[in-house]
C-alpha cells in the first residue's frame, strides 16, 4: 500500500483535504520520512499507530500492533521463509482452515490468492505497519535462502516458452524477485545495485560501505527478464538494448521512500544495469554528522558566509563530495539567502533551494545553467562539477561579481585542483583571485563497534604507513574481528578523511607563478595543512578505522 493510497483513505474519511494531502506527500518527497511520522508532524494523528487503526476501520479489517507480538511455533511453521518473503506475509494465528496474516501490502489481492491456493486455507488479512511486518519476517524467518530458491524455481517455469520481453518482465515471479533484491539491498544500506550478465552466468552484486557483496546468482537464462523488469520500473525502453539509457525508480521500502537512479549499458553479453540508491533517511545532510576535524568544520562554516569566491570539494566518485556540499548549503539555507544549484542529477531535494538538473538531450549543460543563474539574482551557487573551461570561466566570473560558488573536481588531492583549473585554460591570476579553498576527501570504512578488538600490526604494514614501532609508542590500534551485525566484515558505516587547502597569500603567489602542485602542497603543509594521510592517522589512533583502510585510500 503506497502513500497515495493511504492519503486517499484519509481524504475519503474527511481527515485531510486535497491541499493538506498534497502538502504531506510533498513533505515526504523532501524528507524521506515515513507517512505515519509525517502525519504526526502535521498533527493529523497523535501517534504513529493511529494511521493503521484508521486504515483497518476503512477496510473493515482488524488492526494489530506487531511490536510486542510473538507467534507460536506451529503457526510460524505454516509458512515457509520463501512464502513469507514472496508475499510479504507474516502469520498471526490459525483457526480451523482460516489463517490470519499481516501483509506488507494489505491491498494486494494477488498475495491473498497465492497464499490461499498454496496453503489450501482461507486467508484473513490483518492490518499492521509494513515496517513491522517486514521486521517480523526478518526476525522469525531470517535470511533463509529458500525464499530465493522458491522464486527462482517459479521464474524458470514461468519464463519457459515465453519470447516476449514485456510479458516476462511483468510476470509475477519476476516482479517478486526483483522487489526482493531491491528491498534486501536497501535494507542492508547498499549505495549501488549491479545486475551484470556474463557469458556463462548472471551476477547480482550490491555495494555496502564501498565493498561489493554478491547475492545468490540466478541462472544466466533469467538475465533478460530480470533486467527488463528493472528497466520497466525505471520507465526505460525495454525494446532498445543497443544504446545506454537512464531512468529513475521511486520505491517504498517499509515506510521509507527510496529513489534509485538507473543506468543501463550494452555489453557483449547483454545489458549491464546499475541502480544508484538515494535513501534520504540513511544520509545525514548536517555538517556536525560528517566527522569533520574541528579546524575544517570552522573553516567551512566561515567560508559559506563569505559574500563571494569559489570553494571546491575534490575526490574520486563516491567519496561523499555532494553530501559535504549539501550539508554546507543547508547550514546557510536561511530565508535571506537565495541559493541555486545545477546538478547531474538532483540527488536530494532540499526545501528552500532552487535545484536545476542538467539535460544533455536538449544541450542543457552546467555552463548554460550557470550562465542563466547569473540573471536570477542568487547569493550562493552550487555547480555539480567543473568539467570544462567554459564552466570554469563562468564560475570565476560569478565569484568575481559577488557570488559564492561551490563545486567539485576529480583530482587526487587539494593542490591538484589548482593545477587542474590552470590545465583547463584558466589564467592563474584568476584562479588566485577567486579560489577561497579546496577540500579533498575520501571515505573509509569504520570499525564495527560490536566486534572491535585490539590489534598488533606487523612492521611491514607500519612501514607502508610511514611509521615505526617506536613512533607508535603505547598507542592502541583496533580492528573488527567480524560479527553478525557487520556481516563478518569487521566494518560498519563509513567516515570521511579530509585535507583542506586554504588559499592564503603564499599559496596565491605560487599559483600566479604556475608552481607545480607538489610545491603548493609542501607550502600548505608548512602553513599547517593536515594531509589525507595525517587525517587517516588521526582516525586510526582514535579507533575509528584501520591501517588497511587508510592505506587503501590515501
Amino acid at each position: 500500500m503506497d502513500n497515495k493510497q493511504l492519503i486517499n483513505i484519509l481524504k475519503g474519511r474527511g481527515i485531510v483535504d486535497d491541499s493538506l494531502g498534497q502538502d504531506i506527500l510533498n513533505s515526504i518527497d523532501i524528507s524521506g520520512k515515513p507517512l505515519s511520522d509525517t502525519l504526526v508532524d502535521y498533527e493529523v494523528i497523535s501517534q504513529r499507530t493511529d494511521l493503521w487503526q484508521i486504515v483497518a476501520s476503512e477496510l473493515g479489517l482488524e488492526a494489530i500492533d506487531l511490536d510486542q507480538f510473538a507467534p507460536d511455533h506451529d503457526t510460524l511453521a505454516l509458512l515457509t521463509a520463501g512464502q513469507a518473503r514472496l508475499n510479504g506475509a507474516f502469520p498471526i494465528a490459525a483457526q480451523g482452515k482460516t489463517l490470519m496474516v499481516a501483509l506488507e501490502d494489505p491491498l494486494n489481492p494477488q498475495a491473498v490468492e497465492d497464499l490461499g491456493f498454496s496453503l489450501g486455507r482461507d486467508i484473513k488479512v490483518m492490518i499492521a505497519p509494513a515496517s513491522q511486518v517486514r521486521a517480523k519476517i526478518e526476525q522469525y524467518y531470517g535470511n533463509d535462502s529458500s525464499a530465493i530458491t522458491e522464486i527462482l524455481s517459479q521464474l524458470d517455469s514461468t519464463i519457459a516458452g515465453s519470447d516476449n520481453p514485456e510479458d516476462e518482465a511483468n510476470s509475477a515471479p519476476v516482479i517478486k524477485y526483483v522487489d526482493l533484491v531491491l528491498d534486501q539491498a536497501v535494507t542492508e544500506k547498499a549505495s549501488d545495485i549491479h545486475f551484470e550478465p556474463f557469458e556463462g552466468d548472471f551476477k547480482i552484486r550490491y555495494r555496502v560501505d564501498g565493498a561489493l557483496i554478491e547475492m545468490a546468482p540466478p541462472p544466466a537464462s533469467l538475465a533478460t527478464p530480470i533486467i527488463s523488469r528493472v528497466k520497466v520500473m525505471a520507465n526505460m525502453n525495454i525494446a532498445e538494448r543497443r544504446v545506454p539509457q537512464d531512468g529513475r525508480i521511486v520505491k517504498i521500502v517499509g515506510e521509507k521512500q527510496v529513489d534509485m537512479r538507473v543506468s543501463s549499458l550494452p555489453t557483449q553479453y547483454g545489458e549491464s544495469v546499475v541502480c544508484r540508491v538515494l535513501d534520504r533517511s540513511s544520509v545525514s545532510l548536517d555538517l556536525k554528522d560528517l566527522g569533520l576535524p574541528e579546524q575544517v568544520d570552522n573553516y567551512i562554516k566561515t567560508t559559506m558566509r563569505k559574500p563571494n569566491g569559489i570553494f571546491l570539494v575534490t575526490g574520486p566518485t563516491g567519496a561523499g563530495k555532494t553530501t559535504t556540499l549539501y550539508a554546507a548549503l543547508r547550514d546557510i539555507n536561511t530565508i535571506d539567502t537565495k541559493i541555486l544549484t545545477a546538478e547531474d542529477p538532483v540527488e536530494y531535494d532540499i526545501d528552500g533551494i532552487i535545484q536545476v538538473p542538467t539535460n544533455e538531450a536538449i544541450d542543457l549543460n552546467f555552463a548554460k545553467i550557470l550562465r542563466a543563474f547569473l540573471r536570477q539574482d542568487p547569493d550562493k551557487i552550487l555547480v555539480g562539477e567543473i568539467r570544462d573551461l567554459e564552466t570554469a570561466q563562468i564560475a570565476i566570473q560569478a565569484s568575481l561579481t559577488g557570488h559564492l560558488v561551490l563545486s567539485t573536481l576529480h583530482t587526487n588531492d587539494s593542490a591538484g585542483s589548482v593545477t587542474r583549473l590552470v590545465d583547463m585554460g584558466v589564467e592563474p591570476f584568476l584562479v588566485a583571485a577567486s579560489l577561497e579553498g579546496v577540500l579533498a576527501q575520501r571515505l573509509v570504512r569504520k570499525i564495527c563497534v560490536e566486534c572491535k578488538a585490539n590489534y598488533e600490526p606487523n612492521e611491514t604494514v607500519l612501514e607502508q604507513l610511514g611509521l615505526s614501532p617506536h613512533e607508535l609508542g603505547d598507542k592502541n590500534l583496533y580492528t573488527g574481528v567480524g560479527c553478525e551485525k557487520c556481516g563478518e566484515s569487521g566494518y560498519r558505516g563509513r567516515q570521511g578523511l579530509f585535507e583542506l587547502l586554504d588559499i592564503k597569500d603564499p599559496i596565491k603567489e605560487l599559483i600566479i607563478d604556475r608552481s607545480p602542485s607538489v610545491v603548493m602542497k609542501q607550502k600548505a603543509i608548512e602553513l599547517g595543512m593536515s594531509t589525507l594521510r595525517q587525517d587517516g592517522l588521526r582516525n586510526i589512533y582514535s579507533g575509528v578505522t584501520t591501517i588497511e583502510e587508510v592505506l587503501k585510500y590515501t
